[in-house]
Order: structure tokens, then C-alpha cells, then sequence
């Protein structure tokens, strides 16, 4: 998503059953986070004025604005809603989000020249590596030691994270802290599902047989069986069954990249030219054998059989959000697309979206993101209000902030139970699909328009929540997993004989867990850089053409001449480069499986 495309996609907060984004593409010892204090007191509130941290307290009297520079954010604007009146009434904070995914990745060379990227930064691990040796992100070193829920996580979180910054960090500060953090282990999967399989609606599936899928080529003709049965939706919007999106793509087409993750290959973030394997295998995506081109011929196979959206070409990603909401789509692949439309109360009725294992698959998947996800929260050296972003950081980390952002208010999204967990309401179960009004007390408007537009966090859902000894993560509440047992998850279950998705996968030797590797890869020279850029377009643009060629003679024809094309744009060298970055994760990979 400049944008660290090749992370997470867009997380942001689904309530599905309170279904979460976290980790992805290079994620993965408890630090004993279910001993943390329980308070909901923000760091260092007090009546005292000043900006000291250090004596315990920060000043909110005046209002402040904080610009925040977020490569996560789908949004550009001041934060409104809900999420902004808490912000506001608790800190006396406005916060105005800078969103290259909506601005452009101009914008970051733009701050950067000009010596000002923001105050709030959520940075990719690369531009980190860039931006310390510029002098424009603050050491935040002794600040940490100064709060009271970021404080517990430097040891065993912060400081091995920007301890790989060496070359430009010698001393060892900490200058940034990795996103959607986890508090499992760093080679602990804990979610029901991997991040990237196939999924479809259950009942459409089953409505044509539930015909086993061993390879592609049954799963287009089981979608063309589902096509032909069910055109449209109840209300008569049109169903596709495949569609795409241009504005995620980053070194290559995104669509194809993370389908490649079903067969065994990643593309590892900070690279646009190889594809990796759990083995350590190495692959050039411009290979005749890689799985970007078995993934390219998948899409190009789809389209000559009608399958794929005709807006795919020109539609952004809010315009696929709404048609998922909608049941629109009978192929998803992102664990959290589930959350546009699944609920409990459709699970009831057999209704939603569902793992569909293909048998011929293979898939990697990332551990939980103990070391963080790819990108980093800074704070711009230019900051004039650093203790109360720092102050605002801590709240983030603590029960109320995780709380809040992963799962909206209590009484309203969810409510304690007897044994003192909790529940999802049922107004919680459905709020972030319908855009439940919020009542005026919180901040009034629609609950999804009102969430965190800020679409990041430090710490993420799978860390223990202090008061009910479960995941922040709603899906994984005893009470979530309990009303779960609908229909629809039983008779998923009956059907493959597994309790999830990750066990049927486990149980089936069809997948490969490896170790989270959140690191800087190092950043490129400026003649890599310049070559990547023009390779990434090229890659692009020539794979969507592929996908809507007219017929297999311009599918293999368009193959290769970008198989020759970028060889005259410097592919050896980028190669060479992302060659070097991935032997470093397979090692990495290696030391987190002996222990080191």
C-alpha cells in the first residue's frame, strides 16, 4: 500500500462476528500480555499542565490536530464519526489523515523533500529505513519507557524489530513500532483460516451439487454452474462470480499475487520480481513456470467464460466492498471479505461464505504476526505535540483502545456476560455490514463510517484482553464460538470433517505455516529504484491485458513480449536485489524455527 501494497490489504475492522483483519504476507513466548493492567485511564491524564510525560502528566486543555501521514488509510480527511468524537472527548485531539492510497505515492516524496512527512506517521518498514538517517522520525526510545501498556512490549517487540535497522540504527532506538502486532508465539497460527484460500457462499455452492474441486479448472466450472443458477441477487443486482481491482496493485497485478499463496508461492513484501516458497525456492515472475503466470491463465480462463466482473477493469475497491456486502461475489479470497456479509443470524439459515478447499493446493501461510506485519507507527521529527501522541499510542495499545477499535462499544457492539466475558449484541453482529446507526451519545452516524480511518493498529486482536482472558478478536470469544454453531459452520463441518478451515487444511497436509519475518529488507539504490518502478508498471499493465487478451494466441503473446520487454528495462538487476531480500527471510525463517 510507496503504499506497502504487499502487506496487508486494507485492513480495517469487519464485524462479521466481529471479524478482524490482521497479519498477512511476512507475519508470525507469550510476553504475558493477559498480565497487563486493566485500567482504561489513558497515559498520564491528569489536570496537570504541560507536555512532560515524565512527570506523569500531559496537558489536554488545548485542542490540538494531528496530521496523520498513514499508508494504511482508505480515507483522506479530518477522522469524523463516532471514532472521531472519542478521540476528541478523551485526548482533545482532531485527527486529519494524509492517505497516499487516496492521494497518490507522490505525496510521500512531496513531505519527505519538503522535511515534514507529518506528526502520526504509519510508515512501510522501508520508508522507515529511509526516514532515520533523514532525521524525520523521532527517537522514541526514552517515551516508551515513560507509558504504561506500550512499555510492556519494548523487550520482547520494539527493540528486536528496530535492532534490524542496524546499518542506519547503530545504536540500537527505537524509532518505530510494527503494526497488528500479535501476543502468541512467532510461529503460532491462530486464526480459523488462512488469510488467503478460496471461498464461496455455501448455499450456492451446495444449490449445485457441492461437487468436489481438485484442480482450477473444476473450480471455473463449479462458478459457471453457480453463474448460470443464481444471475442475481435477491433484489436483482447482478452476481459475478470473479471480480478484480486495480488500485491495491503495487509491484505487480494484487489479485494474481496473493491467489499465488494457494499453490505454495508468496510474493515477499519489499519485492516485485520473485516468488518464494516454504522450501526457499525462488522464482522470477516472468518464468514460464511461476505461479504468477498459472494465476494469470486462471483469470485469463475465467474471463473467456464470462466470469469476471466486467467492471473489473475500471472499479475501485470501495465499488468490490459494496458488491460484497451485497452477496454480489461467489469468489472471495481474503479471510476477511467473509465479514462484508457473513453474520450469526445468517449462519442460522445456512447462509454465507465458506471455505472450499481445492485439493491440488498447497498453501503458505504466515504465523501470527508476533514482530508486526510490514508497516510501522512513528512520530514525525517535526512533531510539536510528541507526549500526546505518544499518550494516544499508549491508549491504542491498552484494553479500552483495543477494545474500541476492534470491536466498537460496549452495550452497544457487545456486553459482558455472567462469567465476565463478552458477547456480541445483536445490533454487533451486523453493525459494520448495515452501517447501523450510532446513537447520539457516541457520536451519532453510521457505525462503519465512523470507525477508526486511521485503518491501523500497534498491538492487534490476538493479543489477550486483561478482563476476560480471550483474544480482543470477537470471532474467538467462547460466547462468538458458541452462537457460531449455526448451519452454517455445522454443516461446514460435517461436510469436511474438520473444525475449521486452518484444521481441515492442517489435518490434509495442505498447508505450510512459516515463521512471521517482520524485518527491513533494506531499501533500494536509487537506480534499483527507478528500475523496479518502471518493471512494476510494465508488469501490471501487461497482466491485465492478459487477463482480458480475446483469445490464447494474445494471452501467450502478451507473456512474451513482457517476457523480453523487461529484460531491456533492467529485470536482471531488480531480480538480483529481491533475490538477496528473500534468501535473508529464508534465513530468518530458518533461525525462528531452531529457536534463535
Amino acid at each position: 500500500m510507496s503504499r506497502s501494497r504487499n502487506v496487508v490489504k486494507k485492513s480495517m475492522t469487519v464485524s462479521a462476528v466481529g471479524l478482524f483483519l490482521v497479519s498477512a504476507a511476512l507475519t508470525g513466548c507469550d510476553s504475558g500480555s493477559d498480565n497487563a493492567p486493566a485500567s482504561s485511564e489513558p497515559t498520564g491524564s491528569g489536570a496537570n499542565t504541560g507536555e512532560s510525560q515524565n512527570a506523569g502528566t500531559v496537558d489536554h486543555s488545548k485542542p490540538i490536530t494531528i496530521t496523520v501521514f498513514d499508508n494504511a488509510a482508505n480515507y483522506q480527511g479530518e477522522q469524523t464519526g463516532w471514532y472521531g468524537k472519542l478521540v476528541k472527548d478523551k485526548f482533545n485531539i482532531t485527527l486529519n489523515i494524509l492517505a497516499p492510497q487516496v492521494a497518490g505515492d507522490q505525496l510521500y516524496k512531496t513531505r519527505t523533500a519538503a522535511g515534514d512527512l507529518g506528526d502520526l506517521l504509519i510508515v512501510d518498514n522501508s520508508q522507515l529505513e529511509e526516514l532515520i538517517p533523514a532525521g524525520l522520525v523521532m527517537d522514541m526510545t526514552d517515551k516508551l519507557k515513560n507509558t504504561k501498556y506500550l512499555s510492556q512490549y519494548v523487550d520482547n517487540h520494539f527493540k528486536p524489530f528496530n535492532a534490524a535497522f542496524d546499518k542506519v540504527n547503530p545504536e540500537g532506538k527505537i524509532y518505530g513500532l510494527p503494526t497488528f502486532e500479535a501476543d502468541t508465539s512467532p510461529t503460532t497460527f491462530s486464526e480459523e483460516i488462512p488469510y488467503s484460500s478460496p471461498i464461496m457462499p455455501w448455499d450456492y455452492y451446495k444449490g449445485v451439487g457441492a461437487p468436489k474441486l481438485n484442480d482450477l479448472n473444476d473450480l471455473l466450472n463449479v462458478l459457471k454452474q453457480m453463474q448460470a443458477k443464481y444471475p442475481k441477487t435477491p433484489d436483482g443486482k447482478p452476481i459475478v462470480p470473479i471480480t478484480l481491482w486495480k488500485d491495491w496493485d503495487g509491484g505487480s497485478m494484487e489479485n494474481v499475487r496473493w491467489l499465488g499463496n494457494w499453490y505454495g508461492y508468496e510474493q515477499p513484501d519489499g519485492t516485485s520480481t520473485i516468488q518464494l516458497n516454504a522450501k526457499g525456492d525462488i522464482v522470477p515472475l516472468v518464468d514460464d513456470n511461476s505461479m504468477y503466470k498459472k494465476i494469470l491463465q486462471f483469470y485469463f480462463n475465467a474471463n473467456q467464460m464470462g466470469l469476471v466482473d466486467p467492471d473489473a477493469p475500471t472499479q475501485d475497491w470501495n465499488k468490490v466492498a459494496e458488491k460484497l456486502t451485497n452477496k454480489q461475489v461467489l469468489l472471495l479470497w481474503y479471510s476477511w471479505q467473509r465479514g462484508f456479509y457473513n453474520s450469526i443470524e445468517r449462519g442460522k439459515e445456512g447462509d454465507g461464505n465458506v471455505a472450499v478447499p481445492i485439493a491440488d493446493s498447497r498453501i503458505i501461510q504466515s504465523s501470527d504476526a508476533y514482530y508486526g506485519n510490514g508497516r510501522v507507527f512513528a512520530i514525525g521529527a517535526k512533531a510539536k505535540n510528541s507526549d500526546r501522541i505518544m499518550e494516544f499510542m499508549d491508549w491504542l495499545a491498552s484494553p479500552e483502545g483495543l477494545r474500541y477499535y476492534t470491536n466498537g462499544f460496549e452495550g452497544f457492539n457487545y456486553e459482558k456476560t455472567a462469567d465476565g466475558k463478552f458477547k456480541l449484541t445483536e445490533v454487533g453482529q451486523t453493525a459494520f455490514q448495515k452501517n447501523t446507526p450510532v446513537p447520539a451519545e457516541y457520536g451519532g452516524g453510521g457505525y462503519q463510517d465512523g470507525q477508526s480511518k486511521i485503518n491501523s493498529m500497534i498491538m492487534s486482536d490476538f493479543v489477550i484482553d486483561p478482563d476476560t482472558k480471550e483474544f480482543y478478536n470477537s470471532n474467538y470469544w467462547s460466547a462468538t464460538i458458541e452462537a457460531n454453531k449455526t448451519a452454517l459452520t455445522t454443516d461446514w463441518q460435517k461436510a469436511y470433517g474438520a473444525e475449521n478451515a486452518t484444521d481441515y487444511y492442517l489435518k490434509n497436509n495442505m498447508i505450510d505455516v512459516v515463521p512471521n519475518i517482520n524485518t527491513s529488507l533494506g531499501t533500494d539504490s536509487s537506480d534499483i529504484k527507478n528500475k523496479r518502478s518502471q518493471i512494476s508498471d510494465y508488469v501490471k499493465n501487461t497482466s491485465w491485458k492478459m487477463v482480458f487478451a480475446k483469445n490464447q494466441a494474445e494471452f501467450d503473446q502478451l507473456w512474451a513480449k513482457l517476457q523480453k520487454d523487461v529484460d531491456g528495462l533492467g529485470w536482471k538487476d531488480v531480480v538480483s536485489a529481491d533475490t538477496a531480500k528473500a534468501q535473508k527471510i529464508v534465513k530468518m525463517r530458518a533461525d525462528a524455527l531452531a529457536g534463535k
